[in-house]
């Protein structure tokens, strides 16, 4: 059993940073981020294998960077130049088998952290 936590979140202005950390008790062979705004579906931002390798949904790309902090137990994902549309509840979550950013390759997920950007 995986647990995870995830912490990090608040309100922030148009064009801030916010990082997120998710607080694992053991990294699995995939770890994500996700997310979901009301009246929407949840929707992938990054993934990291346990090997290293990070898969991103293309609209992220290049704003948001996915990483991980073993010697603190922790995945981070840091998020630059935030707009309001990245207004919504973050998960972290954790896989067993193969690594991507869709919801299939998790089966265990967080609580979720709201992040809040106003104009």
């Amino acid at each position: 059993q995986v647990t995870l936590v995830e912490s990090g979140g608040g309100s922030v202005q148009t064009g801030e940073s916010l990082t997120l950390s998710c607080t694992v008790s053991a990294f699995t062979s995939c770890m994500g981020w996700f997310r979901q705004a009301p009246g929407k579906e949840r929707e992938g931002i990054a993934s990291m294998s346990r090997g290293g390798s990070t898969y991103y949904d293309e609209w992220v790309r290049g704003r948001f960077t996915i990483s991980k902090d073993s010697a603190n137990n922790r995945l981070v994902l840091q998020m630059n130049s935030l707009k309001p549309e990245d207004t919504a509840m973050y998960y972290c979550a954790a896989g067993f088998g193969s690594c991507g950013i869709y919801s299939r390759y998790f089966n265990t997920w967080g609580q979720g952290t709201q992040v809040t950007v106003s104009s």
